[in-house]
């Protein structure tokens, strides 16, 4: 096994380096972020990455009431995950709230990775809000998804088959022994353990003897919890198939028979194929999708070795990939298209944009909302993945994130951010925008043209620009209408003059609205859509 591809990256730390890992880690890379990090070593900015999450979120709150609808049950601004009634009008209305408050998440993350990672496992271990349709259980598997997003994955994979949410989404609450059904035995497999790769030879039989083990769950939708019922669970012994070594799990009677599901796990862990699995999947979201057969040997079949060796845990596995060589390969900065989330999430992030804050809780979600419903409109709705696969693009071959760019989806992403830079979006007397002058105003030397226009391509692109275009740029966009040197020096006065009185109306006009320009134009090129 060559391991040349995660061994550890020992070349210079800079700002692109630190940009590149933030890029990938977090949503959208905040100038304030960049410079925590890049004051500090690649080992230690990992490790704040991975083990620095803050404290589990404070839960949704009722935004929703208004004068159509009061919520008899929860006051408005409190959490309504107390709640265990559940009629047409408030389940909707919570989980709009629900989707909203993880949208604000995302915006509003810390110096973790989790938020991404949260993402990744929704993509993972699919459940869909539309087809569970009940905003407790929704909250509550989110929940589960950040308490594992960086821990034990076997831990992981059977706190997630026993959830009533993935109970309820892939039939397992309906699944008997006198009516078993394969769906999650299924999916367990080929999707969230063992996969469709070259080493998996699972049978159909396999999947009928695991539907068979897993007999017996149900869900209390009172308390909505889920428990173990012995009369429904089948206690007959239930035979694999060769890729499992023949393994026979023995049929047990009583509460006992819930062990099943542990001896099942036990069995499906033994196979490498899952380990490799895992590690392609981390590699795709996270580093390139293309993985050919150097990658492979190089970097797969390491990270998985890895994998099985720390038990399963997560954690050291990311440490190691986000700390190697491969993944500090120039070939790999700007090599992914911007998902839909990535894409308006981190427009928020690292052009601050200033949210109401919690005391205007009805404009707050109102305005995670609606970027939501951006993100939703390109093609990715939180929540509500188009099927138990997940979103296409993070495992569609050829195509894989370019499935995310279409005719339909570049000019819709080009009207947000157009949206963003002129008017943004309005809510009563609140608006959501990006400040222009603010931006410039944090970039080093911003009076002069050339050092304006490098810093904010720096700031937004993971891919330089050449000389070349750079002076198209200035000439065309920035100071377009201008010429010769009398257009740096206008800028430079321009700038000046700003700052000597921000409050002066015309000043600030002037200089907005050459930014407007600038920025307008940099979002609007293709490489805005690369990571």
């Amino acid at each position: 096994m060559n391991y040349d591809g995660i061994k550890r990256y020992k070349g210079k730390w800079e700002a692109d380096q630190a940009a590149h890992l933030l890029k990938r880690t977090l949503f959208g890379v905040k100038k304030e972020d960049l410079e925590h990090f890049h004051r500090k070593s690649l080992k230690k900015t990992v490790k704040e990455l991975i083990y620095g999450a803050s404290p589990l979120p404070a839960p949704p709150i009722n935004n929703y009431n208004d004068d159509k609808y009061t919520d008899p049950e929860i006051p408005a601004g409190e959490t309504w995950i107390t709640a265990l009634k559940y009629d047409g009008m408030n389940n909707g209305r919570r989980k709009n709230s629900y989707k909203s408050w993880w949208l604000g998440l995302m915006v509003h993350q810390d110096r973790s990775i989790r938020e991404k990672m949260v993402l990744f496992w929704h993509n993972h271990f699919v459940t869909e809000t539309n087809t569970v349709d009940n905003a407790l259980l929704c909250y509550r598997y989110n929940v589960l998804l950040r308490q594992y997003a960086l821990g034990n994955f076997k831990e992981f994979v059977r706190a997630v088959t026993v959830e009533p949410a993935m109970l309820r989404y892939l039939n397992g609450a309906a699944n008997t022994r006198k009516a078993p059904d394969e769906n999650y035995g299924r999916e367990l497999q080929e999707l969230f353990t063992i996969g469709k790769g070259p080493g998996s030879h699972y049978t159909e039989d396999d999947v009928k003897a695991a539907a068979r083990v897993l007999t017996g769950y149900t869900v209390n939708y009172k308390t909505f919890t889920s428990s173990f019922d012995p009369n429904r669970h089948d206690n007959t012994d239930k035979q694999f198939s060769a890729f499992y070594d023949h393994r026979i799990i023995k049929g047990v009677k009583g509460k006992e028979g819930q062990g099943e599901l542990d001896e099942l796990l036990d069995m499906i862990f033994e196979r490498e194929e899952l380990s490799l699995f895992i590690c392609r999947k981390f590699y795709r979201f996270f580093v390139y999708h293309t993985i050919d057969e150097t990658t492979e040997k190089n970097v797969i079949e390491p990270l998985a070795a890895l994998f099985r060796k720390k038990n399963y845990e997560i954690s050291p596995v990311l440490e190691t990939l986000f700390q190697s060589r491969h993944f500090f390969d120039p070939a790999n900065y700007g090599s992914m298209i911007k998902s839909p989330v990535d894409f308006t999430v981190g427009l928020c992030r690292e052009f601050n944009i200033v949210f109401p804050e919690g005391g205007e809780y009805t404009e707050q979600y109102g305005f995670w909302e609606q970027v939501r419903n951006q993100a939703a409109g390109l093609q990715q709705n939180i929540g509500d993945p188009p099927n138990v696969a997940g979103w296409q693009a993070y495992y569609q071959e050829p195509e894989y994130d370019k499935l995310w760019i279409s005719s339909d989806t570049l000019p819709r992403r080009n009207q947000f951010t157009d949206r963003m830079i002129n008017g943004g979006f309005s809510r009563k007397d609140k608006k959501i925008l990006i400040d222009p002058v603010a931006f410039a105003a944090g970039l080093p030397k911003a009076e002069d043209p050339d050092q304006l226009i490098g810093e904010t391509v720096r700031a937004l692109y993971r891919v330089e620009l050449p000389a070349e275009q750079l002076r198209f740029i200035k000439t065309n966009i920035l100071l377009s209408g201008l010429v010769g040197m009398a257009s740096d020096h206008y800028w430079t006065m321009a700038w000046q003059a700003y700052l000597r009185d921000p409050n002066d109306k015309n000043n600030r006009n002037i200089v907005s609205n050459k930014l407007k320009l600038l920025f307008k134009y940099l979002m609007d090129l293709p490489e805005y859509q690369l990571m």
